[in-house]
């Protein structure tokens, strides 16, 4: 009987939910002889409960499962560490993918981002205390055993164009109106409250080096209708 209402509790414990901003801080950049469109992207926690990553090293990388509550759901993606130009950590992969699309929603591109570090890098509302996921993923740390990662309910996490992977290669594109989607929990493999926030996207017209914001949508990939 207690066994049964701990799991009762443990199952009624708050879920994340993950809401992606529209995307943000668009430019044509040239970089290695290509065109790259490069952007910005934001995630916010808006559920009632934060989400928790916990990373434990299996070989050169970690097996993963995502805490709620007093349960550990097991997670079908590891953790890699990865070293480039613009950071250094543990990299939670596909925590959102970043499509271009033509307005009838044939897929164009996509960007080859290898992971993200979770982390609660500003408020979505005033709530007078401090972050509390801040280790910036195990930063320079590749001999860690353990890593853990999140964002905290009513913070979000944020990534400037100027990261790297923040881009889609569109050398050649015929200029045009495009739709640039970017998805949050992509395969679903976190659990949360809802999904139904979890696309958002921007209209835009693409001429050679030249990107014009037509439009941002805050919820769903279909800007274009």
């Amino acid at each position: 009987m207690l066994a049964l209402a701990a799991s009762v509790i443990a199952l009624a414990a708050p879920l994340p939910d993950l809401d992606e901003a529209a995307p943000l801080g668009l430019a044509v950049v040239p970089r290695h002889g290509r065109l790259l469109l490069v952007f910005g992207s934001a995630v916010d926690n808006v559920g009632p409960g934060e989400l928790v990553v916990v990373g434990r090293r299996v070989g050169k990388q970690m097996r993963t499962w995502q805490v709620v509550g007093d349960r550990r759901y097991p997670l079908r993606v590891r953790l890699r560490y990865v070293r480039s130009e613009t950071h250094e950590h543990w990299h939670f992969p596909a925590f959102e993918r970043y499509e271009l699309r033509r307005p009838d929603g044939s897929l164009v591109g996509r960007d080859r981002k290898t992971g993200f570090c979770l982390r609660d890098a500003y408020e979505t509302r005033a709530l007078n205390r401090k972050p509390v996921w801040t280790s910036e993923c195990g930063r320079g740390r590749p001999e860690a055993r353990t890593v853990r990662e999140g964002i905290s309910a009513g913070f979000g996490d944020d990534y400037v164009p100027r990261k790297e992977g923040q881009s889609i290669d569109v050398t050649g594109l015929k200029p045009g109106r495009y739709v640039l989607v970017h998805r949050a929990n992509p395969g679903r493999v976190l659990r949360e409250r809802s999904y139904a926030n979890n696309a958002a996207s921007a209209l835009i017209a693409l001429d050679g080096r030249r990107v014009t914001l037509l439009r941002r949508c805050g919820t769903g990939a279909h800007c274009a209708v």
